[in-house]
């Protein structure tokens, strides 16, 4: 099952959900602002996307800042900052069973789930 991240308030996001409510038979749609993932789910999700923590998170968020994470804060840092404040997280972002993808730029995950 895909699993679609998003965030609403989103212009990526909601340009993402337009695309795919088209080509893609099936997905779960999750506002992860409402319903964030927990900390474990975060794990899953990093080493799914291949990535670390930094990677995915929106440095440019004021949380980020007060929080006093950096760059060099530690995936376990970031990611217990990103389970108590789930903006923090890039978007959008879909995955499934095996793998993760970051939806940005748009235009590379249009084939990214094609069987």
């Amino acid at each position: 099952m895909r699993i679609f991240l998003h965030n609403p308030r989103c212009s990526k996001s909601r340009d993402w959900l337009k695309a795919i409510k088209d080509s893609w038979k099936s997905f779960t749609l999750r506002n992860y602002v409402q319903w964030p993932l927990d900390y474990n789910e975060l794990v899953d999700l990093k080493d799914k996307l291949w990535l670390k923590a930094i990677d995915f998170t929106r440095t440019k968020e004021k949380e980020f800042k007060e929080l006093w994470l950096t760059k060099d804060s530690s995936d376990e840092e970031i990611l217990k900052a990103m389970w108590k404040h789930p903006k923090l997280m890039e978007r959008p972002i879909i995955y499934d069973e095996k793998k993760a993808f970051i939806g940005r730029p748009t235009e590379n995950l249009l084939n990214i789930f094609k069987k």
